[in-house]
């Protein structure tokens, strides 16, 4: 596997990990979901080939934390990617996630991404930003 070089973070129910070239069938099932995808600032994709450049383009993390992160949100019992969470390494370090429309409401994106809150404020991150569109309140 390539995996890059975060290391894995767990939860109860989650494991939280560097996204691997392997993972590009999960991410065009996450990424093609135009209902999960509505607010997103992309287009859904429709290919394994437009799945394979995203993971390159913006999923796989090559770095420590703080210069920013994308963790593939797994659940423990099965490992494959339903979801992810992330922190950009630029000055804003925004902070974004994205998941499959049936594990919605179950509160898996606030699970994930308290446990990567606390590896941010580990690696001294002063600061997040976020926003969301005014049309989507439950983010």
């Amino acid at each position: 596997m390539d995996c890059q070089f975060l290391p894995p973070l767990q939860t109860e129910r989650l494991l939280l990990r560097p996204f691997c070239m392997q993972d590009a069938p999960a991410l065009l099932d996450i990424l093609k979901d135009r209902e999960a995808n509505v607010f997103l600032p992309w287009f859904p994709i429709d290919t394994l080939e437009e799945a394979e450049k995203s993971l390159r383009e913006r999923f796989l993390t090559k770095g420590p934390v703080e210069k920013g992160c994308c963790y593939a949100i797994c659940l423990k019992e099965e490992g494959v990617p339903i979801g992810y969470v992330h922190m950009d390494g630029g000055e804003s370090h925004d902070f974004g996630y994205g998941l499959r429309v049936e594990y919605w409401h179950k509160g898996i994106v606030t699970e994930a991404s308290r446990r990567l809150l606390e590896e941010i404020r580990r690696a001294g991150v002063p600061y997040l930003t976020a926003t969301h569109d005014v049309r989507n309140p439950r983010s």
